[in-house]
């Protein structure tokens, strides 16, 4: 049995640079972090004495005799590309800290950690970077998803990072150095609500890549941001410029689309500047989901107040994907296939 944990994420400057109709024409670039909430997927082949030869535990269960009938998209497409076959069965069992389409990269984790997992299963072990690629083109390419290429990455390598995405498509991750006591003054700053609401990505950021070329100087200028954010945490000067640098974000992203917010969002996020955070941003899709805020930690009490939402802790996580629990099996895949066909007769 395979485990695999792998980290949400949060996004703070560069959003829509990482879109490869973008990058690959004028390069661009994210600051992000992983956080301390996990997508967990275990993996496990399944013994061939159930009445279904797949088990697929998410929030439906799934009890399949083929891979072509599995209705989870990215597990079915992973299985084919990773081939896979219906001579041995499995058991693949999703859990979350965090609810789906929601704006924090679920669907990126998810797709990092299943392949880690099925690799892991394998006795394959993949490297961050390789792990990343394959998530990417899992999404991109045989899913055909418009999502970009910061979420995997960045679950994939945790940890506070600088993506860059160049124009030959190729990526870049550098850590950032910043000092500890700027560390926790950050984290300390951040706060995290949900608003209760969910919805796909895919849609919305199909309108944000069709108007891409009508938003250049936008689309530009979060660009820059992500540099003036690192010089921000990693010089001297108060960090309350990170929260209005935030602020500024969030007025350029909201006009990439009419979809990126409405009345609710706009009124949350008025609210929470009215009662002192200094900026902030709708993770995600947009209309929906989480909302980041910079609150000086003496207006975090009447933020919290003003708001009436749920609000979640977090902490920065320092490590990417990893297999947290392993038990190999020492017969290899194309082994147990061939013993399990026999038996068959």
């Amino acid at each position: 049995m395979i485990m695999s944990r792998t980290p949400f994420r949060i996004s703070f400057f560069g959003g829509g640079t990482d879109y490869p109709a973008w990058y690959l024409k004028e390069g661009g670039a994210v600051l992000s972090t992983a956080i301390d909430k996990y997508i967990y997927l275990t993996c496990r082949y399944l013994p061939p004495f159930f009445e279904m030869r797949h088990r697929i535990v998410w929030s439906r269960i799934e009890n399949v005799w083929s891979i072509e009938d599995i209705r989870h998209p990215a597990v079915r497409e992973a299985l084919r590309s990773m081939d896979f076959t219906d001579t041995i069965g499995l058991d693949v069992h999703y859990q979350g800290d965090l609810p789906a389409r929601s704006g924090m990269g679920s669907s990126s984790s998810f797709s990092v950690g299943l392949i880690n997992a099925l690799s892991a299963l394998r006795g394959q072990r993949l490297s961050r970077h390789e792990l990343a690629l394959r998530a990417i083109d899992l999404e991109q390419c045989r899913l055909g998803e418009n999502v970009g290429a910061q979420d995997q990455l960045a679950v994939a390598y945790g940890g506070l990072n600088r993506i860059e995405f160049m124009r030959t498509g190729e990526f870049r991750v550098e850590p950032l150095v910043v000092s500890p006591e700027r560390l926790r003054v950050l984290e300390s700053s951040l706060m995290l609500f949900y608003t209760g609401l969910s919805r796909s990505s895919s849609e919305l950021a199909g309108q944000i890549i069709a108007n891409l070329d009508q938003r250049q100087a936008q689309l530009r200028r979060m660009r820059a941001m992500v540099d003036e954010g690192i010089d921000i945490l990693c010089g001297t000067q108060s960090l309350s410029a990170f929260g209005a640098l935030l602020h500024e974000a969030w007025m350029n992203k909201r006009g990439l689309s009419s979809s990126m917010t409405n009345t609710n969002i706009d009124a949350i996020y008025q609210k929470a500047r009215a009662n002192g955070a200094l900026g902030g941003k709708l993770l995600g899709a947009g209309e929906a989901g989480f909302m980041l805020f910079f609150v000086p930690p003496e207006c975090q009490k009447s933020v919290k107040k003003a708001l009436g939402l749920l609000h979640v802790p977090f902490e920065f996580a320092w490590e990417g994907s990893k297999i947290i629990h392993y038990e190999p099996d020492t017969v290899t895949y194309p082994e147990r296939a061939q013993r399990l066909e026999a038996s068959y007769g």
